[in-house]
């Protein structure tokens, strides 16, 4: 550990690291300071005053070598802009950077203090409790700050620590003293005028708020801080890659509907930065196929508790990198894509998508012992056809610009619907001669899931599945709560003679002749039917459904249904769907397994998705899956002689496949 001695000179407090030469005299603050050894290289702990700490990079001392200019630095969260970061120092007079935080430590600190270069020092309080915004320590410090940045975290405590007290007035006086702030992902959803303050402990996504704009989930900050040209703005970060459209049209519904008539969305996607100038203008910058979005809906929605948005007229724009808004009149100079969505019982539709935007669907309808002449001409040809189908549903959702979860939602139905796959009609019976239904869905962009399990009335349990993520606050549903969950939800239901078809009731009654030698059908020996899709935004999703296993006993219930052994989907990562002996990829956490070996070991889809398989043949399982990663790109792999499949996207044609040795084709 350094050796470390304090020093207190003329009301500050100086550190000095003997052995290493460095000194650091942080003005204003005298207090107790931490062990150094605690802390990154090149960073110094400063004081701990009530409901704060402080971190000093570089040397608070030296003069700034400009006048600050007034700007306003509008970050999506992520990854940080070089450019943006350099336009900011600028504006700073390259000096004095001030962070504000109330999560995390004085990290960020160091890592900002080596971007911008040519800043004098980076300097960081971490708000730990209100008390600390009334502090004159914390003050001053604000007061002296050249440029401010407001970090990620939690929005809620930036409201609950600043709003009304001093921090909040030092805030906007600083604009008004025209010097720059930042804010990234939490920090910069509180620059707005009226700001998303995400006070019951969560983050709502776009489903949740279209579904009641007025719930109290969507909670509105208003008058909080005072930025110039932002005062009928609502911000929202992270936008593209965790769908947050939907969310923000709530938001601006429900600004409008209680009091700012003229409340307006921008949205600023991950990596991507907006720099507004004193004069209004602003300028994007980001990785390519990064956008800021600008929502300007018409008119005032009616709202009524409890109920959906319905609107019309949602005015959608975006702006590419290098491209310019003009704040005083919200137009954009060259917009990279333009417009008008609606919103129809809470669903959003016809938004305009960015430019280039690939989608893909992968399929399957089941593995089994498929060796080449073991199927009619006939029996092939059903298949195949089964199979085209879905693939052309699922690619009618995608190529309009429809959602993965919609797209993967189509095609699994379609397949359900078809008497050939052990899913919906023409499941397989149980012991007792009775079809035990079990699906899951599961959105990539929010994590969220849905599951049914032994349900015995639903036509398609793939929709009730998504009416469990969408509709109740619990992911697996079973059994007699599942069915009766689906009779409240108005999901379709059917006779159970409707599953029923001669083949399957065949080969239940030879199982129930000889259970332990009943020769089922082994080109179909692992009946499920599943699905995996990337959308235009690049959204992912997976959809799974099954029959179970003939002859199957004591609410036995397999991969197909539980998140991450049999279904799952992380956007940027991996979406997948199994097929096979259920309990095997349930022990190897089949479809997470997956997503991490790409996510962690930088496997590619191809090569996680086959050493995955082979962990599940190394324990006893037999089976095959599909999974796709974040681009797109289609990985097939089995450790059967066939499994039903199908692949289509923006660039391929439709193509299917059942045995071993035919060519998977996919992006």
């Amino acid at each position: 550990m350094l050796n470390v001695r304090l020093f207190v000179l003329m009301g500050s407090v100086a550190l000095r690291h003997y052995g290493l030469g460095i000194a650091l005299i942080c003005v204003g603050i005298a207090s107790a300071v931490p062990a150094a050894g605690q802390l990154a290289a090149g960073q110094q702990a400063g004081a701990t005053v009530a409901g704060a700490r402080f971190f000093v990079t570089g040397d608070p001392a030296k003069p700034r070598p400009a006048t600050p200019s007034q700007g306003l630095m509008l970050m999506g969260g992520g990854d940080w802009d070089k450019q943006a970061f350099q336009w900011f120092a600028k504006k700073a007079g390259y000096g004095h950077i001030l962070i504000l935080r109330a999560s995390g430590d004085g990290e960020g600190g160091r890592e900002m203090f080596a971007t911008m270069a040519g800043v004098q020092s980076v300097s960081t309080i971490l708000f730990t409790d209100r008390a600390a915004s009334t502090d004159p320590r914390v003050l001053a410090a604000i007061a002296k700050a050249d440029g401010i940045f407001l970090a990620g975290g939690d929005q809620a405590k930036y409201v609950r620590f600043w709003q009304g007290t001093p921090v909040a007035r030092a805030l906007d006086a600083h604009v008004a003293a025209g010097k720059p702030i930042a804010g990234t992902s939490a920090g910069l959803a509180v620059l707005g005028g009226t700001a998303y303050g995400a006070m019951d402990g969560g983050s709502i996504d776009s489903f949740k708020a279209l579904s009641d704009p007025l719930g109290d989930a969507v909670t509105l900050v208003r008058n909080f801080l005072h930025m110039p040209r932002l005062a009928h703005i609502i911000t929202d970060t992270h936008f593209n890659e965790r769908d947050r459209l939907g969310r923000l049209i709530a938001f601006v519904a429900k600004a409008r509907a209680t009091g700012d008539p003229t409340a307006i969305g921008l949205g600023v996607d991950e990596a991507g930065t907006l720099c507004v100038e004193a004069d209004g203008q602003a300028t994007f910058y980001g990785p390519t196929n990064t956008h800021a979005w600008l929502v300007q809906p018409q008119g005032i929605p009616t709202l009524t508790p409890g109920k959906p948005l319905d609107w019309a007229d949602i005015r959608i724009t975006g702006v590419a990198p290098g491209d310019r808004i003009d704040l005083n009149t919200m137009t954009v100079s060259k917009p990279a894509f333009v417009g008008t969505a609606k919103v129809v019982a809470g669903r959003l539709i016809d938004a305009p998508l960015p430019a280039g935007g690939h989608w893909s669907l992968a399929i399957h309808g089941g593995a089994g012992v498929i060796p080449k002449g073991s199927l009619t001409p006939e029996q092939e040809r059903a298949y195949r056809n089964g199979l085209n189908a879905a693939l052309a549903a699922g690619s009618a959702v995608l190529a309009k610009g429809g959602s993965s979860l919609d797209a993967v939602q189509a095609a699994v139905r379609v397949l359900e619907d078809d008497p050939h796959f052990n899913a919906g009609r023409g499941a397989v019976f149980d012991a007792e001669g009775k079809n035990q239904l079990d699906a899951a869905i599961m959105d990539g962009a929010t994590l969220r899931a849905g599951a049914v399990a032994g349900v015995s009335a639903t036509k398609n349990p793939i929709v009730l599945a998504r009416a469990v993520m969408e509709h109740s606050r619990h992911v697996l549903l079973t059994g007699a709560g599942a069915d009766q969950f689906a009779r409240e939800q108005g999901v379709e239901q059917v006779d159970p003679s409707y599953f029923r078809t001669e083949k399957r009731w065949r080969e239940y009654l030879e199982w129930k002749r000889d259970e332990e030698h009943a020769a089922l059908d082994p080109t179909h020996r692992f009946g499920t039917v599943g699905a995996v899709a990337r959308d235009q935004r690049g959204h992912l999703a997976a959809a799974t459904s099954t029959g179970g296993l003939t002859g199957k006993r004591w609410g036995r219930i397999g991969d197909s249904p539980i998140i991450g052994a049999g279904t799952y989907a992380m956007d940027q990562t991996c979406a997948v769907s199994a097929t096979g002996t259920g309990e095997f990829f349930i022990r190897q956490v089949a479809a997470r397994q997956i997503c991490d070996r790409v996510q962690w070991k930088g496997q590619d889809i191809a090569t996680a998705a086959s050493d995955t398989i082979e962990e599940v043949g190394e324990i006893g399982g037999d089976g095959g899956l599909i999974a796709m990663d974040g681009r797109g790109h289609i990985a097939f792999a089995m450790n059967t002689d066939g499994m039903y499949r199908g692949s289509v996207s923006d660039d391929q044609s439709p193509r299917t496949a059942i045995y071993a040795g035919e060519m998977d084709v996919g992006r």
